[in-house]
């Protein structure tokens, strides 16, 4: 069933319990104001992409690790995960619905994710978006706009994909006036070990937040 799928804020929740923090102290340690963290927990507000890398980088852990329930394994040898979007980890913002899958492994050399294009346009989206790493974006239904820092806008229908450096500033807008476009995403780390990987919501928290 959709609605029992974990949240945003079941993911900060956990992440919290499991460091034996209080409120005040996981806004210590991650930087993140007590009355966001404590909205994001009742899923009230969800994180954007530059407040959820501040979180990765300030607690040392991984985008993947991040949305992972189990502690990581000494040995990993035939992993295997099966991603649903009943047991996606959704995380809303006002331009894209993004459906995390198979967020039980950690330590992932790539993070896939289901996403619904909200933006009609490049003027509601707002500012290019630049972070770590390479994505590669595949369209499903409907047709997406792609707005690239070194490239002119490219129209891609169903069966069309795209891959970029995720470091060259980007946005990804749905192509029809009306519905959503939806897209299947690959994204991963510029690092060597693969590690710091991308989640996504696009925007600055100002954009999501009250």
């Amino acid at each position: 069933m959709a609605g029992d799928r974990r949240t945003l804020g079941a993911v900060m929740s956990g992440l919290r319990t499991r460091n034996g923090w209080t409120l005040k102290e996981m806004s210590q340690q991650s930087g993140i104001p007590m009355s966001t963290l404590s909205k994001v927990e009742h899923d009230r507000l969800s994180l954007t992409y530059d407040k959820l890398q501040q979180v990765s980088e300030r607690l040392n852990i991984s985008m993947a690790d991040l949305f992972s329930e189990e502690p990581a394994a000494a040995t990993v040898m035939g992993r295997r995960s099966i991603g649903t979007l009943e047991n996606a980890v959704r995380v809303e913002t006002p331009n894209y619905e993004y459906n995390y899958l198979c967020t039980e492994l950690r330590n992932k050399r790539m993070v896939p994710v289901v996403t619904r294009i909200h933006a009609k346009s490049i003027e509601a989206f707002g500012e290019l978006v630049r972070h770590s790493g390479e994505e590669f974006i595949y369209v499903v239904e409907g047709r997406l706009i792609v707005h690239t820092e070194f490239y002119d806008p490219i129209e891609l229908k169903p069966g069309e994909s795209i891959y970029i450096d995720s470091g060259m500033g980007h946005a990804y807008i749905c192509g029809q006036t009306s519905g959503e476009t939806l897209t299947i995403g690959i994204m991963s780390s510029a690092d060597e070990d693969l590690s710091a990987l991308v989640p996504v919501a696009h925007h600055r928290i100002g954009k999501t937040g009250p």
